[in-house]
């Protein structure tokens, strides 16, 4: 198998709105988020609710977080957030402009390491239609 990178490393981060964290000071840890309303994400193939995962120093950290509310989609989990129901678990590339504004904030920086981007596999064992590979060098991730 050959993989190609076709997208750039991206951080999970948890966000709060101002208005939620002036009334629930912000976790040190991750695992204070036990006590917090947190905005789930419901995994589509499962149905089952996303484990946080945190590391710090080498050391990873699953932490299964309560809250009322639990979304499939993370603009919906950026939505609720931003109203102030509690803190989303999100891709920081999709709250870098809101968190710029200071309409979130992103919270446990130290705790969030970077996950490896998308890459596409294919097998290299195999003659290549010249159109495949128009398509690999459009996707080939360039950073």
């Amino acid at each position: 198998m050959v993989a190609v990178r076709i997208g750039p490393d991206q951080r999970l981060v948890p966000v709060a709105s101002p208005t939620y964290l002036s009334r629930h000071p912000a976790p040190a840890t991750p695992q204070e988020l036990v006590a917090h309303r947190c905005i789930n994400l419901r995994l589509i193939g499962s149905g089952t609710l996303y484990a946080w995962e945190f590391q710090r120093h080498g050391q990873p950290l699953r932490v299964r977080v309560d809250g009322q509310l639990a979304f499939t989609s993370i603009r919906l989990s950026v939505d609720a957030a931003l109203n102030g129901y509690g803190i989303a678990f999100v891709p920081e590339a999709s709250v870098e402009r809101q968190v710029a504004g200071g309409q979130l904030v992103q919270l446990l920086d130290d705790w969030c390491p970077p996950i490896p981007g998308f890459h596409l596999y294919y097998p290299s064992r195999r003659q290549h239609a010249p159109a495949f590979q128009v398509v690999l060098e459009l996707l080939r991730h360039r950073g």
